[in-house]
C-alpha cells in the first residue's frame, strides 16, 4: 500500500483519497482535503498555519515524547607539562609560598646583574683602528668600473 504525503499539510494520504493538482510546469501536488488544496492555491505559507506538520516541526511540537534530550559531553581538564618544565616542577612551583618565590626571584636578579657586570668589565674598550689614509676616495660606481667621479 503506497501512502502519499500531502504537499501542503504534511499529512498522509491513503490510496483512493485526496486530490491531485498538476501545475503548468508539470509539478505534481497532492492534497488530503479540499481545505489543504484551497490554502495552497491561496498561496498561504504552511509554516504559519498551526495545524500543519511543517509548523509543528518548526516549533518543536510533540517531539519531546519521541526524542529524549541529547546530553552534552563535559570537557575534561588535563594537565600537561610545558616545554622546559614537567608536571612535577610545575606542581612544586604551585605549592611554593610567596616568600620563597620572592627569595628565588631576588637571587636570580642579583645573579644576572653580576654576570652582566663581569661581561662589561671583560669588554672594557673596543680596539679602534689607526687612522691610516687609504689613498684617494673612490665611489662605489667607480670601483665597479662605471663612469662616476672624474
Amino acid at each position: 500500500m503506497k501512502v502519499e504525503i500531502d504537499s501542503f499539510s504534511g499529512y498522509r494520504i491513503y490510496p483512493s483519497k485526496g486530490k491531485l493538482f498538476v501545475r503548468g510546469d508539470s509539478k505534481v501536488f497532492r492534497f488530503a482535503t479540499s481545505k489543504n488544496a484551497s490554502l495552497f492555491l491561496q498561496r498561504k505559507n504552511p509554516r504559519k498555519i498551526a495545524w500543519t506538520q511543517v509548523y509543528r516541526r518548526m516549533h518543536k511540537k510533540g517531539v519531546t515524547e519521541e526524542v529524549a534530550k541529547k546530553r552534552s559531553r563535559r570537557t575534561v581538564k588535563h594537565q600537561r607539562g610545558i616545554v622546559g618544565a614537567d608536571l612535577a616542577t610545575i606542581a612544586a612551583r604551585r605549592n611554593q609560598t610567596a616568600a620563597e618565590r620572592q627569595k628565588q626571584r631576588l637571587a636570580a636578579i642579583s645573579k644576572a646583574k653580576t654576570e652582566k657586570k663581569e661581561k662589561e668589565s671583560k669588554k672594557a674598550k673596543p680596539v679602534t683602528r689607526a687612522n691610516v689614509p687609504s689613498g684617494p676616495k673612490i665611489s662605489k660606481q667607480q670601483m665597479k668600473g662605471g663612469k662616476g667621479g672624474r
